[in-house]
């Protein structure tokens, strides 16, 4: 991330954790799939899921495989990494955007209809979202 993306970052997000997606030893704290299941539900259905501490938000995508690359470099303006899953439906393929954030039923909320958006304008789906923290 760039200068600007820094100064982006501190002004309007705060500073975010060291934690990525490739941290050793994250487990799968809580997630939501289902698009009528509120961030707060999702998050307090989890019993593993500890609210103050570092973790990686992750939303599972289903896009075109022509417009992976446009995702990528929109999601990366906001500090998410792409990572490709495998394929999907013909001419689609499975991918998450994550990012290290403290993590929060505003925030989950928040991001999952940014998101819901940015699959949308691509052709694709967004399918759901999940929380890792280390086990």
């Amino acid at each position: 991330m760039g200068f600007l993306g820094r100064l982006r970052t501190a002004f309007t997000k705060g500073e975010r954790p060291g934690l990525t997606a490739d941290a050793p030893g994250l487990v799968v704290v809580a997630e939501c799939f289902d698009d009528a299941e509120a961030a707060s539900t999702a998050l307090t259905r989890s019993g593993d899921f500890r609210a103050p501490d570092p973790a990686v938000l992750r939303h599972h995508l289903s896009l075109p495989v022509a417009r992976v690359a446009e995702a990528a470099a929109v999601v990366g303006q906001d500090g998410y990494t792409l990572r490709e899953l495998g394929a999907g439906e013909a001419g689609f393929v499975l991918v998450v955007a994550a990012r290290g954030q403290v993590v929060s039923a505003l925030e989950c909320s928040r991001e999952r209809s940014r998101m819901v958006s940015l699959a949308s304008r691509l052709g694709g789906d967004a399918r759901g979202w999940d929380v890792l923290q280390p086990g």
